[in-house]
């Protein structure tokens, strides 16, 4: 069938139920899935005593769902067309609910990993199809706010996943992280046989068949596998300090140029490489891991400074993010309904600069002293451009693609800001250390007794330890140790000060790029109007 047909066709049909209830239903699914990526985080030490592995040893729990999570994200566009997005995200949901029992059940660490890759890769596939859902389900003047829906499901989940872990890691146990899943799992489940339905073009397009590349799954198994790994240890082995490490690098880049050669000049290529021949779509990719690189960065970095440097606990830390996720909440339907007024581009384009202004205004309000009110107002400040950022990055993504690409379209764009979620992760623990070294270097060099200050400091210390009844060796062992407490906190401080300032130069060039995007129609739609 000719595309002109596809569309025409597409155009014409409609869901037999309500598309907004249909749209609660798979944003639910997704939601589950999204939550799962960041709610073990604070688990891993309880899972590590209670497994009797070490802390190390217990990363592999976020490793493992990553790598198979990061696979399955870029084909499922090919799985739906070939086994039907409708029975793909059913089978997603069923493995998902299934490996989060077992999960639960583990009895040892290498069972639990076990069980983590096999539930990373039913969610791999729940984001994707259920952005492909909404696109097809929706008319074109609503898709805005049908993606705006799934924008609260994707930035949400990750801010309340962290403090929700530590609330039933703490009250309960690690085992009803994953135990949550399975009467959530179960309701979708139910609720996706009943209301989803396939399109008509994706019917013609499974029956019509479609050849397995063998070839193109190993290189992206192997390719994506080795560089999400190499993602998550590098910090930890020291990059190219480590054969390891080297060893990931050669084997994903070689993996992953050979996919985009084979992909291109594949008959049935499972990740359809040549839509990064339309600018639009190539510009949003890039748009969209730069905005998984920001989101997840300032994630890390914001609750990381509040418990390492200013002595919050874990819910301490979450409820001063969860603010900015309500300001969220409240701001996606409205960015929603903006799309239809306003072009998808000038939205990007303010939410870029939004965003590079408010990471720049962290640099200068990041310190020592920082209250928990102004920590409040600070996330605030920092997530008010994501709700311009990721409906319209979406809509921008459209532009130009005919429907029966819908499903492709949505598991690359979401592969991309997963990988840019896991190299903001990384980039943020890199440049953190690198640059807490460089400036605890450059405080130490003042630190001499050639500097009066220096001096008057340590004196002034050891007389106060030794009115508090120490010893004189012992008060002035303590004076230097507190210095030097004093040095390293001091020097973390301005390290996360640098990792802002890279974010918001990162958003200020993106907010030149925003300009040279197309137009979308006001409706919504994936037509260019010039």
């Amino acid at each position: 069938m000719s595309t002109a047909a596809l569309t025409l066709d597409q155009d014409v049909w409609k869901p037999k139920f309500n598309p907004w209830l249909i749209a609660v239903v798979v944003a639910l699914g997704a939601f589950m899935e999204v939550l799962d990526t960041s709610i073990a985080n604070v688990a891993l030490p309880y899972m590590a005593g209670s497994l009797a592995a070490s802390n190390d040893q217990s990363t592999w729990v976020l490793t493992s769902y990553l790598v198979s999570n990061a696979i399955v994200l870029p084909i499922s566009g090919w799985i739906a067309v070939r086994f039907g997005r409708k029975r793909f995200f059913m089978s997603c949901l069923a493995v998902f609910t299934v490996s989060s029992l077992l999960c639960g059940v583990a009895p040892n660490l290498g069972f639990l990993l076990l069980f983590r890759v096999l539930q990373g890769a039913g969610g791999g596939g729940l984001q994707p199809m259920a952005q492909a859902i909404l696109a097809d389900t929706f008319p074109p003047h609503q898709r805005g706010l049908a993606f705006a829906l799934y924008g609260i499901t994707a930035v949400m989940a990750p801010t309340i996943g962290p403090t929700l872990g530590g609330w039933i890691t703490f009250n309960y146990s690690w085992r009803w992280i994953f135990y949550i899943n399975i009467p959530v799992g179960i309701v979708t489940w139910l609720l996706v046989r009943r209301f989803v339905e396939d399109p008509p073009y994706l019917k013609r397009l499974k029956a019509a068949g479609v050849k397995l590349d063998y070839i193109g799954i190993a290189l992206l198994a192997i390719g994506v596998g080795a560089l999400q790994i190499l993602l998550d240890k590098g910090q930890e082995d020291d990059w190219f300090g480590s054969n390891f490490i080297t060893t990931l690098v050669i084997v994903s880049s070689a993996c992953l140029i050979s996919l985009v050669i084979w992909e291109w000049f594949h008959k049935s290529p499972i990740i359809d490489v040549r839509l990064f021949k339309a600018f639009n779509f190539a510009s949003a990719n890039v748009m969209m891991f730069m905005l998984g690189i920001l989101l997840f960065s300032s994630l890390v970095l914001m609750p990381q400074f509040l418990q390492s440097l200013l002595g919050y606990t874990s819910q301490l830390a979450g409820l001063a993010l969860s603010a900015g996720g309500l300001i969220l909440l409240f701001e996606m339907p409205v960015i929603g309904q903006l799309t239809r007024k306003i072009h998808a581009r000038r939205l990007i384009a303010f939410g870029w600069l939004a965003l590079s202004v408010a990471m720049f205004y962290s640099t200068r309000r990041i310190d020592l002293q920082l209250s928990f009110t102004a920590a409040t107002w600070l996330r605030i400040a920092q997530v008010i451009g994501l709700g311009f950022l990721f409906v319209p990055i979406n809509l921008a993504a459209y532009v130009g693609i005919p429907p029966e690409k819908n499903n492709a379209v949505a598991g690359i764009v979401n592969f991309m800001r997963n990988m840019g979620s896991s190299v903001g992760t990384s980039l943020v623990t890199t440049v953190i250390a690198r640059r807490s070294q460089f400036h605890q270097l450059r405080l130490v060099e003042q630190a001499r007794v050639d500097n009066p200050n220096f001096v008057n400091t340590v004196q002034g210390l050891t007389r106060h330890f030794a009115n508090a009844g120490m010893g004189r060796h012992e008060a002035s062992a303590t004076a230097y140790a507190s210095i030097y407490r004093s040095v390293q906190a001091q020097a973390a401080s301005m390290a996360y000060i640098d990792t802002f300032m890279v974010l918001s130069v990162c958003a200020a060039v993106m907010f030149c790029v925003s300009f040279f995007l197309k137009k979308n129609d006001l409706g919504g739609g994936a037509t260019i109007v010039e």
